[in-house]
């Protein structure tokens, strides 16, 4: 103990100071590595999309450079004028979370503006244990805690305050003169300008988290639509299933190649093409979803379910999802809370949101009847944990969080097996409401929005509306109505046109025959009116309505490789 105290007294478990610099050029030393170190992405992409072999390619590369040094120099710098004592700290704090934010741009391409790290703020624990791989720990541990040891190492001696302020006055001059000689890089630094943000760190997540927290903050007042009534005393049941980064190009009922809708396609549905989302991301959708106008002014009024619980519509929301917005409904469960006395693999998967909801719906006093169900869908990036076992049709599959690693045809693969168990899921809440009696009953299948699986080197979704790729915007969007012709039939109606989450909340009004000075009838996909711009039935071989895995026994899918 006495050798134990002399090394303490000594400073032997502290570490030893090998070098010391002055605040400015401490400062200018941590942008300088700042702006090499983590922004590999951000001159990746300036050389993908710039004529490297010419001289305008290297002067706008240089651009970024300076750009991103001087705003962490001007940044830092203004921080050691206030206290001084705050800097090597602030860098420590940069390091780690820079090294974070680089794993995921690098490994999903993603770009962290407001609507991303909204995203991140809406991501619960099961979403985020998903996305863990252990690179995230060699990003960490190299570009986060190595730094942080040299910072260690460093000591940053005190300098008049007016040397401290020379130098962010020096850089800001610098960079004035720099931006003016290099104007000619500044169209294409505008034009690309949403992109590039995205990847400047540690300003892309510190400003955009602070955009969307003080959006968040501000007061939503939910103003009330105007009174409705009802054309009609019929007992009515309509399911609204609410879809998880499905993309349209993946579904077999809009053209894809590979069988992944057998359930419905034999259920009697119709099926309406070219459907977009409103958004990338599931909480700028919901709220879509839920509208009845244009996003822009969406916040402003009660959502659909609200609505509807207000008339005297038993509204009951379902969800093994997250992001839904506030709202007003007597029941809302979580798969969780369905699970109790629950056995087998069902009751972990979305199919467990239908576990006794012919009782529900039985035991209900009020004659409508809306069930939301919010599935997880196909949320990535594990999509092969998003199905049971028994609906691993198409292999080999993606097993792994980091998407680039997999060949394409795997994530494809395992992407194709959510949309097969979406199908099956949809298809058997088709089979609940045909085995009601005594109710019309409707049904509506929408996705929130799309998913990249590689495409321009992006996964996912989340991408700015302005510059992502269709298959995160292109949805699919599904109706079945028991009052259609071909409701029993293995055909399936598809309707050519233009649709969107608009259509949602006027069509479930329509299957209510609920009216107000709010309601578009035309944007009721229920309608007579709707179903008029090049419809087109689709045949069906006959067979059972759910698809049937090849360890079942049935027939299945052509499993590819």
């Amino acid at each position: 103990m006495q050798a134990l105290a002399l090394r303490l007294s000594s400073g032997a478990f502290i570490p030893r100071v090998r070098w010391r610099l002055r605040t400015p050029m401490f400062v200018l030393a941590w942008a300088l590595f700042n702006a090499v170190a983590y922004h590999v992405p951000l001159y990746l992409f300036g050389i993908e999309h710039l004529d490297v072999a010419s001289w305008g390619a290297g002067v706008t590369l240089l651009t970024l450079f300076v750009l991103v040094a001087a705003m962490t120099a001007l940044f830092t710098g203004v921080v050691s004028l206030i206290v001084p004592r705050l800097v090597k700290p602030l860098c420590m704090v940069m390091a780690i979370a820079n090294a974070i934010a680089l794993y995921f741009v690098v490994t999903y391409g993603v770009v962290l503006d407001e609507t991303m790290m909204g995203n991140a703020f809406n991501t619960n624990t099961a979403e985020a244990a998903g996305l863990f791989h252990p690179w995230m720990l060699v990003y960490a541990f190299c570009l986060g805690i190595v730094p942080c040891w040299v910072l260690l190492q460093v000591e940053v001696t005190r300098t008049p305050f007016f040397k401290r302020l020379v130098m962010p006055i020096a850089v800001g001059v610098f960079t004035l003169c720099w931006a003016y000689g290099a104007s000619q890089s500044w169209l294409w630094i505008d034009k690309h300008a949403k992109h590039l943000g995205g990847m400047v760190l540690p300003w892309s997540y510190v400003v955009n988290a602070g955009r969307y927290l003080a959006g968040k903050a501000a007061p939503h007042e939910r103003k009330l639509l105007p009174a409705a009534h009802f054309v009609s005393n019929e007992k009515k049941v309509v399911f609204l299933v609410i879809g998880e980064s499905a993309r349209a190009q993946n579904f077999s009922l809009y053209g894809y190649g590979r069988q992944t809708n057998p359930a419905v396609a034999k259920a009697g549905a119709t099926v309406f093409r070219k459907a977009r989302s409103c958004a990338t991301y599931t909480t700028a959708s919901l709220e879509c979803i839920l509208a009845h106008q244009e996003p822009g002014a969406r916040a402003m009024w009660e959502p659909l379910t609200s609505y509807l619980q207000r008339h005297g519509v038993d509204v009951i929301w379902r969800t093994n999802n997250a992001g839904e917005p506030a709202m007003d409904v007597r029941h809302f469960e979580r798969l969780g809370d369905l699970k109790a006395g629950c056995t087998g693999e069902a009751c972990d998967y979305d199919e467990g949101l239908l576990r006794g909801i012919e009782a529900r719906i039985a035991a209900s006093d009020q004659q409508r009847i809306l069930v939301v169900f919010h599935l997880e869908g196909s949320h990535g990036p594990a999509y092969n944990v998003r199905y049971p076992p028994r609906f691993n049709v198409f292999t080999p599959v993606c097993a792994s969080v980091q998407l680039h690693q997999c060949s394409s045809d795997e994530l494809i693969n395992a992407y194709d097996n959510t949309i097969v168990y979406t199908d099956f899921v949809v298809g058997q809440a088709i089979d609940v409401l045909k085995g009601l009696q005594g109710y019309s009953t409707s049904l509506i299948y929408v996705s929130d929005h799309g998913e990249s699986l590689g495409e321009y080197n992006l996964y996912l979704h989340g991408t700015p509306w302005t510059i992502a790729p269709d298959v995160q915007k292109e949805i699919p969007l599904i109706v079945w109505d028991s009052s259609a012709p071909h409701s029993n039939a293995n055909t399936t109606l598809t309707v050519e046109g233009a649709f969107s989450h608009a259509n949602v909340f006027h069509s479930v009004m329509g299957a209510f025959g609920m009216r107000s000075d709010i309601f578009e009838p035309e944007l009721d996909l229920f309608s007579a009116a709707a179903l008029r711009p090049a419809m087109a039935p689709s045949p069906v071989a006959g067979g059972n309505s759910s698809p049937t895995p090849a360890s079942a026994g049935g027939p299945s899918p052509t499993r590819q490789r």
